[in-house]
């Protein structure tokens, strides 16, 4: 996701594990969960949002269903089914779930008491769920855009519809759902909207049920996700088919009245594709596109199968083409780091917008005579300041109060580029690429740490490489840049009223 500098200021807009983080935080949740307080707020223990995601379970798959009222300023009716295997003894299972109102719940066919605490749905079973056992919870509720809009992220509005952007954790906002990247599950996803409206939605179309004044479109994944990369677009669109490399299905979702102007954008898409695969591997989804909103959002955002751009970012004549194709490079290699292989926790952060960064940067290099070393040079001057604003890569700041996006800060962009380009530097191209290589097909489909690829970059280096991780992912200071004594970070600058 990067964050887009415009010609002027966007609109104010505040956007809103599995085995590894359960096994820390179970066993205090679990406790939390059988005291007499029936609705707390619970969590997985992620450093960054302690409250996101709950324990003693894992979501197999979500069943959404949206039905657009024909405008985006009224809520959608929604019921969303989540089937889940129990991980231990629920009495109680917690959603995380916010901004809607809820009709009815069932757990497993029968009718469940809930309540709220916080930003979870807490939900009690007429009957404890023994550890182990499969469990299907349905929920009748509202999805607000409105009460959505002044929070981070969730619903899109946009000129003739709603789109998603559901990036760090606005998931919930939308849907109940285990609200965090470690629990992975597929998705199928129902959108009933007036004729005239196109929805789209992440993963292959597989029906579109006509009624005498409406339409429901059903899309279905055939890979996990993150609820975090969830996206349905409601709105009066064209979708446009193209193929890429190997037969794979291209489809992008644009404003009808846009279509003409931005194929020549569109059309880059297939060579993309083809420049990423020939650097890390097969393209690991079903189908790719790109999703044109005419809306402000200030970001562009890696849906899994279906990114979401502003479409001015297309339109604007002040931004130079390189950088237009490097941005959707950028959000195309996402698929692969941080969509297929996704962030155990959200200080893990580093390992998706790094390599996107990284991959944005290379493809300025080959295709647009933007060289690396120029560009990590910058970075390295910078280094320094944006540690201590924001933290080193793999331990990042928390976010600011409000502000939950501002995790999204330049140590974990350029930055993160930075420690690939010296960990190239220390362990030599070949090498480098084939670890990138690896990566991606080790983990694929999966959820994958810091300290994972510190240990597959050490294997394929053949040496231990602890040391220089420790130092370039956790230090204060950026260390020397290997082959380049001579680069020099600048001391951070003064903070007012320090």
């Amino acid at each position: 996701m990067p964050l887009i500098p415009r010609s002027r200021t966007p609109r104010p807009r505040t956007r809103s594990v599995r085995a590894a983080l359960l096994a820390s935080a179970v066993s205090v949740c679990l406790i939390a969960a059988s005291a007499p307080n029936p609705a707390a707020p619970l969590g997985v223990g992620d450093r960054l949002f302690p409250h996101l995601g709950n324990p003693g379970y894992d979501v197999q798959s979500y069943d959404l269903a949206f039905t657009y009222p024909g405008t985006n300023s009224k809520p959608l009716a929604a019921v969303t089914t989540i089937n889940a295997v129990t991980s231990a003894r629920l009495d109680r299972v917690n959603l995380d779930y916010a901004h809607g109102k809820v009709g009815s719940v069932e757990v497993n066919g029968a009718p469940a008491t809930f309540s709220t605490a916080g930003e979870d749905l807490v939900v009690t079973p007429a009957a404890p769920l023994p550890a182990g056992s499969w469990m299907r919870i349905t929920v009748h509720h509202t999805s607000d855009p409105i009460a959505a809009k002044d929070q981070e992220g969730g619903w899109v509005q946009t000129k003739d519809g709603l789109a998603m952007a559901n990036q760090a954790d606005a998931g919930h906002l939308v849907f109940p759902c285990n609200d965090h990247p470690s629990d992975k599950a597929m998705f199928t996803i129902h959108v009933t909207a007036p004729n005239g409206y196109t929805a789209v939605a992440n993963g292959l179309p597989v029906g579109a049920d006509r009624a005498r004044r409406s339409t429901t479109w059903t899309y279905r994944t055939r890979h996990p996700m993150a609820t975090e990369l969830a996206q349905v677009s409601i709105g009066r669109s064209s979708v446009l088919h193209r193929s890429g490399p190997h037969g794979l299905l291209v489809r992008d979702v644009v404003p009808t009245k846009d279509r003409k102007t931005l194929e020549p954008w569109l059309k880059k898409t297939p060579d993309q594709i083809a420049w990423m695969e020939g650097k890390v591997g097969p393209y690991p989804f079903e189908t790719y596109g790109l999703l044109m909103a005419e809306a402000q959002t200030g970001f562009e955002l890696e849906t899994q199968t279906l990114s979401l751009f502003e479409r001015e970012l297309f339109l604007e004549p002040a931004y130079p083409k390189w950088y237009v194709e490097s941005i959707m490079v950028h959000e195309l290699s996402h698929q692969w780091f941080g969509d297929s292989v996704t962030p155990r926790t959200w200080s893990d952060l580093w390992l998706n917008e790094g390599h996107a960064t990284w991959y944005e940067a290379l493809y300025a290099e080959e295709k647009a005579n933007k060289p690396m070393e120029a560009r990590m040079k910058a970075a390295y001057r910078a280094s320094d300041s944006w540690r201590a604003a924001g933290g080193p890569p793999a331990a990042p700041k928390a976010p600011k109060a409000g502000q939950k996006i501002s995790i999204f800060r330049p140590n974990v962009y350029d930055g993160a580029a930075l420690v690939l380009y010296a960990l190239r530097e220390e362990i030599g191209r070949p090498a480098f690429e084939r670890l990138e290589r690896t990566w991606v097909s080790a983990h694929r489909d999966g959820v994958a740490s810091t300290a994972d690829f510190e240990e597959l970059a050490s294997a394929v280096a053949g040496r231990d490489l602890s040391g220089f991780f420790k130092a370039w992912l956790y230090g204060e200071k950026t260390p020397p840049m290997p082959g380049h004594s001579d680069w020099k970070s600048d001391p951070p600058k003064a903070r007012k009223g320090v």
